[in-house]
C-alpha cells in the first residue's frame, strides 16, 4: 500500500496508523482494526514512531515474531474481534532502515461481513476512520451496516402491518401501462391487480396467508404518508437551482400532498426536468429523428441508481439539485462494493434488488453493474469533466456529481454555484492526498490520469494545496514530483 523505502515521507492520515508497541502489542490496535475495516481499509505500522514533524520513522522492534503470535491469537478469539478477514499476506515483518517493522495491511471488510467490533457487542465497539482518527460509530451507523450485512436485499422484507390499501392503484396502472407499452403480450398483462403485484415482488403473503406489501412495493407505488410509517426519515426532494438570488427556481417533494410521493411517480417527474435544455446532437433513425440520445441514457441511469441504491432506513432524504450546468444526485446509504470497482462495472451488490427488477420491466435502468460505467462513457466522450462520486460517513451518504461542461472550458465552470464548486475541489483535493498516501511521490501527470482531469487542471489543485501546506512539490519542470507534507 505505501511505499516503505520512503517511510519518512508519509503521515499518519485516515488510511495510515503508526504505532511504537515497544511495550507490547497495543490495545488501541484493535479500535484501528476495526475503523479500517468498517471505513475504506488502511495500513497499521507496528514499530513506528511520529516525530514533532509528523514524519513517520522506525523504531526496531526487539521480538517481531512474538507481537505477530499475539496479534493472530487475539484476531482468531471471536469474544474479542468479531471476524478475521486478513490472511498471511495482510501482514508482514519487514526490515525498513536497517529496523524491524510489522505491517499490517487492513482491507475494507465486505459488507456481509461489516459491522467488524470488538468486545462482542457491535453497538459499543465498532469503529470508522475519519481525519482525525478512530471514532466509535454511532447506533444509527452500526443498525445501517448490519442492514446491508443481510443476505435478503432490504427491499424484500414484507410489512405485515400494513394493508394494500397503503398502494396508490393508480401509480400501479400508470406503471401496467408503461410495462405492456415496452413488453407488449408479457404473461403478466391479464392479471389482476393483487396477482400482478405479487408476481412483481410488490405484495406478499405472510404467514397467515394475508397479502401485504413488501418495502419495494411500498416505496414503488405507497402513498408518501404510508411510506413514512415505515420510514419516518423518508424525504424525496428536486430542486432547480437557476438563479443565484433564489434558492430554487422549481422544486418537487414527496410531502407535498399533491401527488402519491412514491419513487415511480417521482422518477418520471424529475426525469422530464433533468433532461430539458440538455443540449446534445439529435439522430436519426429510418427517416424519424431519435431524441433518446446516450446522454439521456445516463441520466436515466444515473436518477434510477440514485433511488434504487438508497437506505430509505438511514438518516436524511434523497436529493437531486439540478443548476444551469450540474446536475448533483445524493441518497442516503453508503456504497456496498469499492467505488473504483463500480467505476469498472461487472461487479454488482444492489441494496434494493426488487427495486431493480420492478425499474428493468419498465426500460429503466441498465444491466448489473454496466450503469456507472456507462455514465462515465458518455460524459468521456461528450468531452464533459468526469463524473465525481463521493462516500461520506456519519451518516452514510453516497453523491453523483454530473457537470454539463468541458473540463477546461473555465467560463463554464464559473457558473456553478460557489457551494459545489468548493465542494468538488474538495473531493479531488482529498483523491489527491488518498493518491500521495500510496505513492511516496508522483507526477503531476501520473495524478491528473488518477482523478481524470487534463494535467494542466491537475496542476492547478496541487498549487492550492501546496499554498495549504498540505502537499510539497520538489524538482522543476518534466522531473517535478510532488509528495505529502507535515
Amino acid at each position: 500500500m505505501i511505499d516503505l523505502t520512503r517511510i519518512e515521507s508519509y503521515r499518519e492520515n485516515n488510511r495510515i496508523e503508526a504505532k511504537k508497541a515497544l511495550g507490547g502489542l497495543p490495545h488501541s490496535i484493535w479500535e484501528t482494526y476495526s475503523a479500517f475495516a468498517n471505513t475504506l481499509g488502511g495500513i497499521i505500522l507496528l514499530g513506528v514512531e511520529e516525530h514533532k514533524d509528523h514524519s513517520l520513522h522506525p523504531i526496531d522492534l526487539p521480538d517481531p515474531e512474538r507481537l505477530m503470535e499475539e496479534f493472530w491469537d487475539i484476531l482468531s478469539t471471536p469474544q474479542k474481534v468479531s471476524v478475521n478477514i486478513l490472511s498471511d499476506k495482510h501482514v508482514q515483518i519487514e526490515k525498513v532502515n536497517g529496523k524491524q517493522i510489522i505491517a499490517i495491511t487492513v482491507p475494507r471488510a465486505q459488507r456481509s461481513d461489516r459491522p467488524i467490533y470488538i468486545g462482542g457487542d457491535p453497538l459499543s465497539g465498532s469503529y470508522r476512520r475519519n481525519g482525525e482518527g478512530d471514532y466509535k460509530c454511532t447506533r444509527e451507523e452500526v443498525q445501517s451496516m448490519l442492514r446491508d450485512a443481510a443476505v435478503q436485499s432490504q427491499d424484500m422484507k414484507i410489512l405485515e402491518n400494513m394493508g394494500l390499501d397503503a398502494l396508490d392503484y393508480e401509480s400501479v396502472q400508470r406503471y401496467r401501462t408503461r410495462m405492456k407499452r415496452h413488453r407488449p403480450g408479457h404473461v403478466w398483462e391479464g392479471l389482476e391487480d393483487t396477482e400482478f403485484l405479487y408476481k412483481l415482488g410488490a405484495v406478499s403473503r405472510s404467514g397467515d396467508g394475508t397479502m401485504h406489501p413488501t418495502v419495494a412495493g411500498l416505496l414503488m407505488f405507497g402513498f408518501a404518508y404510508e411510506i413514512v410509517k415505515e420510514f419516518p426519515n423518508y424525504f424525496l426532494d428536486y430542486q432547480e437551482q437557476m438563479d443565484k438570488d433564489n434558492r430554487w427556481t422549481d422544486r418537487i417533494v414527496s410531502s407535498s400532498g399533491e401527488w402519491s410521493g412514491n419513487l415511480y411517480d417521482f422518477y418520471f417527474r424529475v426525469y422530464n426536468k433533468i433532461t430539458q435544455g440538455i443540449q446534445v446532437p439529435f439522430r436519426l433513425e429510418g427517416g424519424d429523428r431519435i431524441d433518446d440520445t446516450p446522454v439521456h441514457k445516463a441520466l436515466r441511469e444515473a436518477l434510477a441508481n440514485c433511488l434504487i441504491n438508497a437506505d430509505y432506513y438511514g438518516r436524511q432524504g434523497l436529493v437531486i439539485i439540478k443548476r444551469e450546468e450540474q446536475i448533483t444526485f445524493s441518497n442516503p446509504g453508503a456504497f456496498r462494493i469499492e467505488i473504483e470497482e463500480a467505476k469498472s462495472g461487472g461487479v454488482s451488490d444492489p441494496r434494493n434488488a426488487a427495486l431493480i427488477k420492478m425499474f428493468n420491466l419498465v426500460n429503466i435502468g441498465e444491466r448489473a453493474g454496466s450503469g456507472i460505467p456507462n455514465i462515465y462513457s458518455v460524459w468521456r466522450k461528450q468531452g464533459w469533466e468526469p463524473p465525481v462520486i463521493e462516500e461520506s460517513f456519519e451518516p452514510e451518504r453516497t453523491t453523483l456529481v454530473l457537470n454539463i461542461c468541458s473540463a477546461d472550458n473555465e467560463k463554464t465552470a464559473i457558473k456553478i454555484g460557489d457551494n459545489e464548486k468548493t465542494a468538488i475541489k474538495a473531493v479531488r483535493k482529498q483523491l489527491i492526498i488518498e493518491y500521495l498516501t500510496v505513492h511516496a511521490s508522483a507526477k503531476a501527470s501520473e495524478i491528473a490520469a488518477y482523478i481524470e482531469l487534463k494535467p494542466s487542471r491537475a496542476r492547478d489543485y496541487l498549487s492550492e494545496l501546496i499554498a495549504e501546506d498540505i502537499v510539497a512539490a520538489e524538482g522543476s519542470n518534466k522531473n517535478r514530483v510532488y509528495m505529502l507534507k507535515a
